[in-house]
């Protein structure tokens, strides 16, 4: 049973993998669904570690690798994908000048997983992390980019699916999450020590709120659901 949450972590990181072979294929809702799974895996990875107390340096080095490729690598190429089949990537007859700015638009998502890697490289050096998150962390900076694809795909939302088609809003999107990510800004932790309010009003809050959100709105509601949880972590971490 000691090994369990070292096999949750791997599941975590063949999820993310084959997310990324599902997004190459250009079928990026089953590799939203997937990265879902992988967040998934990895609540469970923890969880059971600390049920079982199975805690390891290896644990924690592979923890780290798994959400590299699950929330930083993945939803990074799925923004590229998605900016590619908003521009092609530029043909033999493009000029010079078009051909640079098409390249540099398309390869912005780079920044996304090396973002991630560096916050999770903070993260394991920083024991003060234990109740509050320091950066956004990696998992809700996949689902900030899975919602849009998932509200894109089963809504009937124009904006959202413009929004998905847009270059401008897609690049905007990913340097704001990958700032967000090595910021020192702080942001709640789920890992919740008791179910009281006190002392949880921050994380009751934001679950009312999404909750509120996906009743009054359905799936179209998803792409709130991580600025509703900036926002919140804010808030509540400053008073």
């Amino acid at each position: 049973m000691k090994h369990l949450p070292n096999f949750l972590t791997s599941l975590n990181l063949a999820s993310g993998f084959i997310a990324i072979i599902f997004a190459a294929n250009g079928d990026l809702t089953t590799a939203s669904w997937l990265i879902l799974v992988a967040m998934i895996f990895d609540f469970l990875d923890g969880f059971s570690a600390r049920i079982l107390k199975a805690y390891s340096d290896i644990g924690k080095e592979l923890d780290s690798l798994a959400d590299l490729v699950s929330f930083g690598a993945a939803p990074g190429f799925i923004i590229y994908r998605l900016l590619s089949n908003a521009m092609p990537l530029p043909g033999v007859y493009s000029s010079g000048l078009e051909a640079i700015m098409l390249l540099v638009i398309i390869s912005i998502p780079v920044i996304m997983p090396v973002c991630a890697a560096i916050r999770l490289a903070k993260f394991n050096i920083d024991p003060s992390q234990a109740t509050s998150f320091r950066g956004l962390p990696t998992p809700a900076n996949a689902l900030a980019v899975i919602s849009v694809v998932i509200a894109a795909n089963y809504s009937d939302s124009s904006i959202i699916k413009s929004f998905a088609g847009s270059l401008i809003g897609l690049d905007i999107l990913t340097v704001i999450l990958s700032i967000l990510m090595v910021s020192n800004l702080q942001f709640l932790s789920f890992k919740i020590p008791n179910f009281r309010i006190k002392g949880n009003e921050g994380r009751y809050l934001l679950a009312l709120l999404v909750l509120i959100s996906l009743a009054i709105f359905g799936i179209k509601a998803a792409p709130l659901v991580i600025p509703l949880y900036i926002i919140v972590s804010l808030i509540s971490l400053l008073f």
